[in-house]
């Protein structure tokens, strides 16, 4: 992701400070997602990155699609907190999840961390 935020933010013509004025983060911030691998950004600051640069917030966020921003995807963006989805696999549980009633998707989290056990637990159970 950090070749993606870098490529977005020269292909702008923005500074690394120039960026983070527009997104109201510190150049800091902008130069650690450019150079550290284990630092992203939210995906609140991915979403204005992706709006400030005028590309694609799958590409940015994924590498998937074109670099070319969609001007309506951004638009119906329904959290900034949402978590992008990289794998089939997870794409397919999502979807089933969300078609669950409440109480069969508690019933899956609950299995869920007993399959973990005392390693990881979901921070809804």
């Amino acid at each position: 992701m950090q070749e993606r935020i870098r490529r977005a933010r020269r292909k702008a013509g923005y500074s690394q400070a120039a960026l983070a004025e527009r997104i109201k983060v510190r150049r800091s911030a902008v130069s650690n997602w450019e150079s550290a691998s284990e630092v992203q950004p939210s995906m609140t600051n991915l979403i204005a990155i992706a709006r400030a640069c005028k590309v694609s917030l799958e590409w940015l966020g994924t590498g998937r699609g074109g670099m070319a921003d969609d001007p309506e995807a951004l638009a119906d963006i329904p959290a900034a907190d949402a978590e992008l989805v990289d794998a089939d696999d997870e794409r397919a549980l999502l979807a089933a999840w969300r078609g669950l009633p409440r109480r069969s998707q508690q019933l899956v989290l609950e299995l869920a961390n007993a399959l973990l056990g005392p390693r990881r637990r979901s921070p809804r159970a």
